[in-house]
């Protein structure tokens, strides 16, 4: 080999690993259910664009992964199912039972069964997501919206609105083992990632409540307070604690910002401002970055995680409710 050849031959091995080193390590996508438009918009989280819309049935709301990724399951609230879809394809796949006006879901870590919210029925849907049959309807309280599942998958957690409660439910037999009392109209239930603590948020309470697991009672309560926000716009709805346990986020609704919580003293460090009524949140997988959906202003809201900043405002369809993330 002469040396001009040998010194192309470098350029190029330089340029592929200089390319490589700039290219980001993992690619997700981010799926946004538009409750107005009976849409999914998919988000590339690289470019931070909108790559393609799904049109599904109607009133689409929650919004998870199953099958290690592979499914996209969405609560279409008004044709009273869950709509399976292929993630990657976007390919519908079939529908799964759900009972009447599914809202939010959870899946057992073990990735099945499926665990449904059905709003106007008053109970939670146990759901097999392979035989796509109903295993169980378990009674809660009025209005159940939130779901959880605990990290060990012993027990499961509904929030019912009307009943300003979070129900425990045991996994196996499917009897309700604890009802605890929260702050006025509960929305959103998450474990931490060690099992011990269930966050519940209280939407017209204006709180965040966190239950001791094992003894089954609340601990702490943890309010918000911005300037010049009147008390009553701040409402909390989705949470997001991160993996260490160490940050919670949460959406404050027509406050239009996301607070952020030290996770360990439940100090509210800081108010990020993001769009207008802001609803639920995801976390990329890296946990970078946090997606909000914002449902007056129609976008999604880009948050550094690192820097504790919004950078990115992207327009998706009408009245953005949930979100979800997956990798490429």
């Amino acid at each position: 080999m002469n040396a001009a050849l040998k010194i192309i031959c470098a350029t190029l091995v330089a340029s592929a690993v200089v390319a490589s080193a700039a290219m980001p390590a993992f690619a997700y996508r981010a799926f946004v259910s538009n409750e107005k438009d009976n849409t999914i918009s998919v988000i590339d989280t690289d470019t931070l664009k909108v790559i393609e819309t799904m049109k599904v049935g109607q009133r689409p709301r929650g919004v998870i992964l199953a099958k290690d990724g592979a499914w996209l399951l969405i609560c279409t609230s008004d044709d009273n199912r869950i709509e399976v879809y292929d993630a990657k394809t976007y390919e519908f796949i079939k529908n799964l039972p759900s009972g009447p006006d599914p809202e939010l879901m959870e899946i057992h870590p073990s990735g099945n069964p499926l665990y449904v919210a059905n709003e106007d029925d008053n109970i939670v849907t146990v759901v097999d997501i392979e035989e796509g049959k109903i295993l169980a309807e378990v009674p809660v309280g009025v209005e159940p919206e939130g779901m959880a599942v605990s990290p060990d998958g012993k027990i499961v957690v509904n929030t019912s609105e009307t009943t300003n409660m979070a129900h425990f439910i045991d996994s196996t037999s499917h009897e309700t083992v604890a009802n605890i009392l929260v702050d006025n109209r509960p929305r959103v239930a998450q474990f931490t990632s060690d099992g011990k603590l269930l966050w519940v948020s209280a939407e017209i309470g204006g709180t965040v409540t966190i239950i001791d697991v094992a003894k089954k009672e609340p601990i702490h309560k943890i309010a918000f307070e911005i300037p010049g926000i009147n008390a009553d716009a701040i409402q909390p709805v989705g949470m997001r604690i991160n993996k260490a346990g160490t940050k919670a986020y949460v959406a404050l609704g027509p406050a239009n910002r996301v607070a952020v919580i030290d996770a360990k003293t439940y100090k509210v460090e800081k108010y990020i401002l993001v769009g207008q009524r802001v609803w639920n949140l995801a976390f990329t997988p890296d946990e970078k970055l946090l997606l909000t959906t914002n449902g007056v202003s129609n976008d999604v809201t880009v948050i550094d995680v690192e820097k504790e900043r919004a950078f990115k405002s992207i327009p998706v369809g009408r009245y953005p409710w949930g979100i979800v993330t997956s990798e490429d």
